[in-house]
This record gives C-alpha cells, structure tokens and sequence, in this order.
C-alpha cells in the first residue's frame, strides 16, 4: 500500500511494527519537504497521498530527470537515504531507500517463511512503473497489464523480456490478470459470470469458496429469471441443503436450511429489469475437519440504490468425490438501508 511503504493486517489495518521500523532508518520527513519546496517544477499532490513515508509531487516530464538528479544529491548531502520514483508521466514520489512495492512483497515474503506460512504461490500485477519493483523478486510470477504504462514496458524490454516467470497480457486490466492465472497454472481462471449455463461441469471445484461463489451467482441469476423456472434447480438447491441443518437469518429468525428452496420458489424474478447484483468478498476458508470447512464472508446485495451487507458464517461438508453440502448457515447485519427483503 502507498508505492510499498505501508503494510497492513485485517479490516482494522493494524500496521506492521517491524516494516514502519525499518523506514525509518535516515528518513526524515520533514526534511524531505523542506528541500522539495525550493523546486517550482514540484506540485506537491493532494494531502491524501501524502503518507508518512511517502511525500508525492506532481512533475512535467521534461523536467522529471533533472528534479530528480538535483534531489538525490541535496538528499544525500544530508545524511537522508531516499528513492526517488518517478511513474504515470506525471507522477514524483519520494521515500525511503528501503521502501518500494518490491521490498514490501520481500519483506512479507521473508516473514511468512520464518513463521511457517509461505504462499504456495505469488502473482504480482502492474500497470505503472512503481510497480517495476514487484517483478525484481525471484519467486513470483508477474503479469504487466495490456494498457500498462510507457515506463514499465521500457523497464521489462530493458530487464525481463526473456524471463517465462513474467508476462505483458493481452488483457487489460482485471482481465490481463484473470489470463495470466490461466497461463501460469494458478488456479481457477474462468469467472462463473462468464458462463452462462451454471450446471457447466467445468466450474465443479474442491475448493469452498468456489462453492460460495456459485451459490450465490445462482441466487442472482434466479431473481433475476436469468435461468429457468426449473424445479430440476430447486431440487439441486435441496440436495446441497443438509435435512438438519439451520439457517439463522440477520433478523434472528431461524429457520431449517432445507426451506430455502421454498422461499427461491416464491421469489423467482422478483428483480427481473431491475438493477439487482450479488456479490461476496473476503472469503476465509478454514479446514475443521477431515471434511468440514468452516466458511466466513461477507455477502452484499445492491437493489437499485439500496445496498446491504451481512457477515456469513457457513459450515460446509463434503465427501470425497461429491458436492459440497450446506450444513449450517448464520448471518449477521453489516450494513443496510431501507426496508430489507433480504432472503439469504
């Protein structure tokens, strides 16, 4: 976060200790200021991009070089140790010499290593060149967005072109990302809302919050009447259902989980040419058992300008072979606004 000199943990954004200790060695804030004030060239950015260890300018490119040649030699006269990152053909940040998008990542890296949690796998994505750090790191694999910027293609013609582990997408945006998934073996790269039959065998999947996804893209897709009023889907929706589970909506009111289909089979297109999406985020996983999950997101609704949110615990179950099944289900209010027809 913030060109890589701010690392946070969880929705409260608990800084890390360790990370804000090291940059503060020879970084000096104030200083930094009081030198960048005597350049005209320099248009200091809004007080948003301002953060502790970045300090941002806006400069034309003509005299990015210049600026930047001035700067690191009256910095370093003063005892600073700084890097001055110059991106977007406008864009002027300086910070400390440890700071960056890649010492970030290779800091967290490090520390994940050492208490037993290193990813299986690192993608890094970029468009602009404060993100040509990321693809310095040796074990990730790197994807450079089709719309990326002038200075991050002159930065992988001039240093990665050959490396396999990097690629520039097709794709712009979200999607180059969604392609260098795919091209790397990573991981699921088809999104459920690309596919327009969800009985598609190829969106089956081991993994849980796959599962939650799906569930809830079926949900959208039936009060949209964007399927069939099929009772072949309700009876799908039943088996997946456990006989004895529970569902506790965010009023309290609980009722069998199995009952759902019932309260599907009433509303189907109820929001049929009205602006309705599902949608979940933060899905934590966690293995309980030899064939429990236990499953915590957040699912939202957006029904014309009113917006709700709950947080949903879910126990799900599975056997080797067969479909996940819904075992027990609890949601809690986050957010919401007007009346709720809020189902599940």
């Amino acid at each position: 976060m913030s060109v890589g000199t701010e690392i946070t943990y969880g929705n409260s954004m608990v800084p890390d200790d360790g990370w804000v200790e090291y940059l503060n060695q020879k970084w000096d804030r104030n200083m930094v200021f009081e030198e960048t004030s005597k350049f005209p060239e320099l248009t200091p950015q809004s007080e948003t991009e301002q953060r502790p260890h970045k300090v941002s300018f806006y400069v034309k490119k003509d005299k990015a070089r210049d600026v930047t040649k001035a700067l690191s030699e009256i910095f370093e006269k003063r005892g600073l140790d700084v890097k001055i990152i110059y991106s977007g053909g406008m864009d002027l940040d300086i910070l400390p010499q440890g700071a960056g998008k890649g010492q970030a990542l290779a800091y967290l890296l490090k520390k994940f290593k050492t208490e037993g949690r290193q990813p299986v796998n690192t993608l890094v994505c970029g468009d602009s060149g404060n993100d040509a750090e990321l693809f310095s790191i040796p074990e990730v694999y790197g994807v450079m967005v089709s719309n990326a910027q002038e200075e991050l293609l002159k930065w992988h013609s001039e240093n990665a072109k050959d490396n396999p582990k990097i690629i520039h997408a097709t794709e712009r945006c979200a999607s180059g990302i969604i392609q260098a998934i795919g091209h790397f073996n990573l991981g699921p790269n088809k999104s459920p809302r690309d596919v327009s039959d969800i009985s598609d065998e190829s969106l089956e999947n081991t993994n849980p919050a796959h599962e939650v996804v799906k569930f809830n893209l079926f949900f959208e897709r039936w009060r949209r009447a964007e399927v069939d009023n099929n009772e072949i889907y309700l009876a799908s929706l039943k088996a997946v259902c456990n006989a004895s589970g529970t569902f506790i909506h965010p009023s309290g009111v609980e009722y069998p989980l199995d009952s759902s289909t019932n309260l599907l089979r009433k509303s189907y297109g109820d929001k049929q040419g009205k602006h309705y999406r599902v949608w979940v985020d933060q899905v934590l996983p966690r293995q309980i058992g030899s064939d429990t999950w236990l499953v915590k997101f957040n699912k939202w609704e957006l029904s014309g300008e009113e917006r709700r949110c709950c947080l949903t615990t879910a126990i799900l179950s599975t056997k080797e072979g067969a479909w996940f099944t819904w075992m027990h289900v609890h949601q809690t209010w986050v957010e919401r606004s007007g009346e709720s027809d809020w189902l599940f």
